[in-house]
């Protein structure tokens, strides 16, 4: 007698959304399985990974993930145009560091700059992205969303301390948008249904229960994102079926796993192989937890996680 796999059908359904727009445009979510679990139900779309640059040089990176971007890191456009006609990147993670206070304090004007001269390079999607500064994103944000206004981006990120300024500006632009909180299911239902209820859509949406690096609170990470995606779909909540994004490069390019010389720690092998594995392998495991879309750093990093995406659907 042939095996026959029990299966699990679920009510809810993740959101899909669509980022960019003609022939760049992509599209994630959308599914009502758990992670790669095709045989149970739809999954029409695949994850997706974008390339993270910034707007000023990336000098807080380790030499082994700048390495790759030598000769067009310092110009936004320049790294921009590179991930997509060199490495073929499917969108692409504008982090707009330089405007926060403790770096070049660039103002709101500068960015909107960058985020103009970004877009004029690029055909496929952009995700625009302040810098984690609460109060200096919201204005910053703003003019960003304005530059890129009518171009379907995706803005974040959304906080307790600066979402109605930032959905604002989301909505009148008419932009996709990151809620993000931190690493607690609660404050992120919170946050989706504050967000909603100024008036924007659901399904624009973009959750970012936060992340952490492998052997930095990933298993955490892995539970609460988890407990999002089967409050979707087992228990059919609307505020926790949109989509959700695993910010991995900036967590895991700061770690002593990725940045400690051989010298130091000649047992841990290569730097640069280190660090590429620890990218991919926390990447691979957000996948796994639910995640639909990434924002990396190393090209070979994305490239053994689109093998694993590939392998898996």
């Amino acid at each position: 007698m042939a095996f026959t796999p029990p299966k699990e059908t679920h009510a809810g359904k993740v959101y899909a959304v669509t980022i960019g727009s003609g022939e760049g445009a992509v599209t994630f979510g959308g599914e009502n399985v758990l992670p790669f679990n095709t045989f149970e139900g739809a999954s029409p779309h695949r994850p997706v990974i974008a390339y993270e640059i910034q707007d000023v040089l990336p000098s807080d990176w380790p030499e082994n993930v700048q390495k790759p971007y030598e000769g067009v890191s310092g110009d936004p456009a320049t790294w921009a145009r590179f991930c997509q006609n060199t490495l073929k990147a499917k969108a692409i993670a504008l982090r707009l560091v330089g405007t926060h206070p403790d770096r070049e304090n660039r103002s709101p004007e500068d960015a909107a700059k960058t985020v103009r001269d970004v877009l004029a390079a690029l055909n496929v999607p952009l995700i625009i992205l302040g810098s984690n500064h609460v109060e200096k994103d919201a204005p910053v944000l703003i003019a960003a969303a304005e530059a890129a206004k009518d171009r379907n981006c995706i803005i974040g990120k959304a906080q307790e301390g600066n979402y109605k300024t930032i959905t604002a500006a989301a909505m009148a632009n008419n932009h996709k948008l990151i809620a993000m909180s931190e690493l607690d299911i609660n404050l992120s239902k919170q946050l989706n249904i504050l967000i909603t209820q100024m008036g924007f859509d659901k399904e624009r949406l973009i959750t970012d229960p936060m992340c952490s690096a492998l052997g930095y609170g990933l298993e955490y990470t892995y539970s609460v994102m988890e407990r999002i995606r089967l409050a979707a779909l087992a228990q059919n909540d609307l505020t926790m079926q949109p989509p959700m994004l695993g910010d991995v490069g900036m967590y895991v390019w700061k770690i002593k796993e990725t940045q400690a010389p051989e010298s130091e720690l000649p047992q841990w092998g290569s730097t640069e192989e280190r660090g590429i594995a620890w990218e991919a392998t926390t990447a691979t495991a957000l996948l796994v937890a639910g995640a639909e879309l990434l924002i990396m750093r190393h090209p070979m990093a994305v490239e053994a996680v689109e093998k694993v995406i590939e392998e898996l659907v």
